[in-house]
């Protein structure tokens, strides 16, 4: 709630810096909706996080204002008219409104994938807050409002409009009124600076995927290959341009699928009735080319999650189906002779793809580290690329082509077979390669020989094997490459392993003596003793032993029994009988 108070204060204070001398004000309408969606809630795409700031913005407005809607007793339903248009909050206010209904609408959408009934309501709320940016547009017309507002109001008004007909699927009416909001924030665009013109650029780039989408549905079948480019051009962003990148190609290709029937993998026709694989394999061949086609390795890699994520989904359907059909569990024993069934056969293919995906991502990452491997260490703090880390990348494709050689179907494919097991030799050969690097950095000279000796037979073993299978290597890495920089690899081992036998020879060796004495007990003697430069050094003896110390003598008179005190009669005053006359000469001292 602060921080709401706080960015609309800071608005307020924006537009009422922007009033001109002739009393003539204006509102930044796509700059503010733009930073409050930024702000609550939009960068993660909670829509109802911005429904709730829009509708508590309307609130503070309307008692600032002192427009309010009757009393707690009483709705009096206001609108605000030009004639009261005195202050450019009035026209916010209205911009909050038309903010707030589609808000609700985009949230209402995103729940609509689950709630079909929800898209009933979505309509009502975009036609609201359509209906809002019009009344905003008339506002605007007001002499009092400079042009810059009333061309965004016209814009806004048109972006929303255009909403609310491509949810109709009115498509010559959306691309009517997209074009329109584009061709309105391109002109504004080119009037100001580049630093000003930045947001109208993004807002054109957002209505882009919506024009090439409703070209498409109208006619115009290279409208998709634009659709995939600017997924291309999205780069690794991701966040709502992708999403909606994403779900526009969906529903392109949706319509696309209903054309394909059935699908060809080696030697085999397979009809496709599932609507999610149709879609799938159709997208397939333009989601390669997108890989291979993507300028960094941050884009190549998430596009190729995002084929992994819809391969996965795929796959999960046809298990859901041949779950569902109990007949298809069972192979077919007349026509197919023991083969699989076509259920079975399809999920097998989808697996495959899924397998070589797995494996095209980790050789590209494997790649990527190799280059820098080889690059030069600048940062010597920073933790660089190390061999272990592609000796991980080469067991998950091991893994993955393992998995290959066991899928349902394949098992009498002696063919496909043999490309996984040379496959496998090729992949195995560059894992014993990195794993001899990293014996090389801690200087175990013969486990990396015998390692890079290992490595030449897998070699020579992929050459011997690939002449009866010509096709099966294209894909994969030059063994030949391998093969140069395996050699080149053991004459610098055994060069580094003899410079290092020569260092230890002419190395003085130092006597180790074991000695359990601590340094301070032998000083006069110099032993290399590597300990004492070790976490526990043996420098004193702790606790120290205990020595014999010389007691305090003890005293005891032996000779007081045997001592014979001399008399003392003659100290002692003899008490005589005096009677009362002694008594009383006590008592007044005559007697002393």
């Amino acid at each position: 709630m602060a921080a709401d108070k706080q960015s609309e204060i800071k608005t307020s204070g924006m537009d009422e810096n922007k009033e001109n001398v002739d009393n003539s004000f204006g509102l930044e309408i796509l700059q503010i909706i733009k930073d409050s969606q930024q702000q609550h809630g939009l960068r993660h795409g909670d829509y109802q996080r911005y429904r709730g700031y829009c509708s508590r913005r309307l609130r503070r407005l309307r008692k600032t204002l002192g427009f309010k809607m009757g009393n707690r007793h009483k709705f009096t339903g206001k609108k605000v008219t030009v004639e009261i248009l005195s202050d450019n909050r009035y026209l916010l206010l209205v911009l909050m409104e038309a903010e707030r209904a589609w808000s609700y609408a985009m949230q209402l959408k995103q729940e609509a994938n689950t709630e079909p009934r929800k898209r009933f309501h979505l309509l009502a709320r975009l036609r609201k807050a359509a209906k809002h940016s019009e009344h905003l547009e008339r506002l605007c017309e007001s002499p009092r409002v400079d042009a810059k507002t009333k061309l965004e109001a016209q814009a806004y008004t048109a972006y929303l409009t255009g909403m609310v007909q491509f949810e109709l699927q009115e498509w010559k009416a959306a691309m009517e009124a997209f074009n329109k909001c584009k061709t309105i924030y391109e002109k504004l665009a080119s009037a100001f600076t580049e630093e000003q013109a930045v947001l109208y650029h993004q807002r054109v780039e957002e209505i882009s995927p919506n024009l090439r989408y409703c070209a498409y549905n109208i006619g115009d079948q290279n409208a998709i290959n634009d659709l995939m480019q600017m997924r291309l051009s999205a780069g690794g962003s991701g966040g709502m341009m992708a999403e909606k990148l994403e779900t526009l190609i969906t529903q392109t290709r949706a319509k696309q699928a209903a054309t394909m029937s059935e699908i060809e993998w080696r030697g085999r026709i397979v009809p496709v009735k599932i609507d999610k694989a149709r879609i799938f394999l159709l997208g397939l061949a333009d989601n390669e080319a997108a890989i291979a086609q993507a300028a960094s390795e941050e884009t190549k890699e998430r596009l190729y999650e995002t084929l992994l994520a819809e391969c996965r989904d795929t796959i999960q359907a046809v298990r859901e189906e041949i779950r569902i059909d109990v007949k298809s569990r069972e192979r077919s024993s007349d026509a197919e002779g023991g083969k699989a069934s076509n259920l079975h056969y399809l999920h097998s293919y989808l697996t495959y793809i899924k397998l070589c995906t797995v494996v095209k991502r980790n050789e590209s990452m494997a790649n990527t580290l190799q280059s820098k491997l080889k690059e030069p260490q600048t940062d010597e703090n920073k933790r660089g690329p190390r061999p272990q880390d592609l000796i991980r990348l080469y067991d998950i494709i091991l893994q993955s082509l393992a998995e290959l050689s066991g899928l349902q179907g394949m098992e009498e494919d002696h063919t496909f077979q043999k490309e996984i097991a040379l496959k496998t030799l090729v992949y195995k050969a560059y894992r014993c390669f990195f794993i001899a690097q990293s014996y090389v950095l801690v200087k175990k000279w013969s486990e990396a020989l015998v390692l890079y000796e290992r490595v030449l037979k897998y070699a020579r073993e992929v050459q011997s094997k690939s002449k009866s299978l010509n096709n099966s290597l294209k894909d994969l890495p030059d063994v030949q490459e391998l093969i140069a920089e395996v050699n080149a690899e053991k004459y610098s081992l055994q060069a580094a392993a003899i410079l290092d036998k020569e260092d230890v020879a002419e190395t003085p060796s130092q006597p180790h003596v074991k000695d359990s004495k601590p340094l301070c007990d032998r000083l006069e003697a110099f032993r290399l003793d590597p300990t004492l430069v070790g976490k526990q050094p043996n420098l004193v003896e702790f606790p120290p032993d205990f020595q014999p110390i010389p007691c305090k003598p003890l005293f005891f008179d032996l000779a007081l029994n045997h001592v014979a005190f001399p008399p003392l009669d003659d100290k002692v005053e003899q008490k005589g009988k005096g009677g009362l006359t002694g008594y009383i000469k006590g008592i007044f001292g005559f007697g002393s």
